[in-house]
Formats: C-alpha cells, structure tokens, sequence
C-alpha cells in the first residue's frame, strides 16, 4: 500500500474531521461501545442526542447494567432496531461479571460479548484502545472499491476478499492504523458517498481507479429497506406507546381510538394515535406484539404488554 496514500487521507481527516463526543481523548471505552451499538444502520445527527443522554443516565456499564433491561429500550427512544438496546445491556451485565466492570480492550474479548460482531471488536479494540484491528464498515468498504478495485459499489455483502484487501491496506504501526480506519470511514461518510460521491474535493481522487476507470456504473441497484406499511413500522409504533406507558397496556388498547379510550391528547395518547392511524389489520397488530414478545422486547404482565422487567 504506497505510504502516500496513508497520509493523504489522515492529513484530510486531521484537518476536516467531525468533532464528535465519542472521538474525544476522554472518552471512556464504554462511550466508543455505546456509539458503535448506536451508529449501526443509523445517522450521526440521530444518535448524537441518544448518545448523550445515555452516557449522562449510565456513564459505565454497571450503571447500565442494575437497571431492568427495559429501561435500556425505554431510553433508545426511535433510534430504530431497538434490539441493540438489549445487546448493549446484556453486554453491560457480562462486563460487569466477567471483567470488572471494566470495558475488556482486546478484539477477542469484546467479541465474547453479547451482541458484539467482529466490526464493534475490532472498531472498539482500535478507537478506544488504539490497536491495530482491521475495522471494515460500509463506508470503508465503498472507499476500497473505487479507490483500489476500480467498482462503484462494494458486493451486497462482505467478502473474503474485501477483508483481505482491508488487511493489507492498513499500515503497519498501531496511532497509524487507527488514524487510517478512523480517515477512511470519514472519507466514506462525507466525500465517496454511496449517491453523488464529491469525487472534486477527494484528497486521493488522482489515485481513484474507479475515476480513472471513467466511472462505471454499478453492477446492480442497492435495495432500501420498505418502511411504510410494513411490519417494521407497526412494531415501532407499539414500542413508542409502551415506551411510555406507565402500567401494562391492555392488547385492545392498540386496535382503538385513543379518544374512545378517554385519554387526553398527550401522554400516552399520542403514540396510540400515531399507531391508529396507520390503519393496520388485526393480523398485522397481532405479528408485531408477538416479534416483540419473541425478541424480549416486550413481557405479558397481568394480562398487558410493558417493556422487559
């Protein structure tokens, strides 16, 4: 990998970064996990809020961790897969049981723990520990096809052979590598973008074999997710009611008006409002409360669905 493209792209990043809580000296490596978990699938200018508020209500992982799991998928508020409220708890509970409390700071360590994939073992063990991991994100991966492989988009899922090139382009000492994983995923984010790359301002773009190669269309159209009418939506509007509610929430109480029920127009009865007018049919209601139930993101207590205990 020619060292001057290692330089290139860390002098952009050190002089265009975004300045971002979790990239801060003094952010503890409970603070990376957190924004790892968070920034899955979800933009920074969402998490950003989430993030602070968590780290404010639970600043270490025992914190997290002697408060009912339900409390964790409370406080994601609509950050979206609020499964991952339930990974980082449970991750909480074995940090505090298997290492001290302490976040573990190798890539073998955290991935023993719940809900850590090797992308946030290998991203924490680098940004909060400053080791040599190869971190490969989306964003990592569409910079090394058009940079190295002269392809607009990388394959629909990881390959061997994208990790391997990752491998081989990291540089050798660790405040490097670091730097490169934490550069070129910035460069992804904000300049080699999946839609309208801003190739002009590229630091590396006379390097670029995907512009050298005269831009060649990719070889197949990213699918995006359906929201609307599906499944996904009515189960995140179920969890916006119990989130908050107060007591158990009886099952007819989905399926009506909320004015019908008598509640005023705040509380409780906005989210049920939001969840009546999406017009759902009954079998549909009736899939989302069972997923939830199935994923742990919902109990039955005393004939009513609340959050985890």
């Amino acid at each position: 990998m020619p060292v001057h493209l290692h330089s290139r792209v860390n002098g952009w990043f050190a002089e265009t970064a975004r300045d971002l809580p979790w990239r801060e000296p003094d952010c503890s490596p409970w603070g990376v996990l957190v924004s790892e978990i968070m920034l899955q699938q979800t933009p920074v200018v969402r998490v950003l809020p989430v993030w602070q508020e968590w780290l404010d209500r639970w600043p270490t992982p025992g914190d997290l961790a002697s408060e009912p799991a339900g409390e964790a998928v409370r406080h994601w508020g609509r950050l979206g897969y609020p499964r991952r409220a339930l990974r980082l708890h449970a991750a909480a509970a074995a940090i505090g049981r298997d290492h001290g409390g302490q976040v573990p700071g190798t890539y073998a360590e955290l991935l023993d723990l719940p809900g850590v994939g090797s992308y946030t073992a290998a991203a924490v063990a680098a940004f909060a520990f400053g080791r040599r991991e190869t971190v490969v994100d989306t964003n990592i991966r569409r910079v090394h096809a058009r940079l190295i492989s002269g392809v607009a988009l990388p394959s629909p899922s990881l390959t061997a052979a994208e990790m391997r090139l990752a491998a081989e382009l990291l540089p050798d000492d660790d405040d490097t590598s670091v730097r490169w994983n934490a550069a070129v995923m910035e460069l992804g984010a904000l300049v080699c973008t999946a839609r309208a790359p801003k190739c002009a301002v590229c630091p590396v773009r006379d390097s670029c074999a995907w512009l050298a190669a005269g831009e060649p269309p990719p070889s197949y159209v990213p699918k995006g997710q359906a929201w609307h009418g599906t499944d996904r939506q009515v189960r995140g509007a179920v969890m916006a009611v119990l989130r908050l509610a107060d007591a158990p929430v009886l099952p007819e109480l989905f399926a009506q008006e909320p004015a019908d029920l008598g509640f005023a127009p705040d509380g409780i009865g906005v989210p049920l409002a939001a969840l009546h007018r999406l017009n759902s049919a009954p079998e549909q209601l009736e899939r989302a409360l069972a997923g939830l139930l199935s994923d742990g993101l919902a109990e039955l207590h005393h004939g009513g669905y609340r959050l985890p205990a």
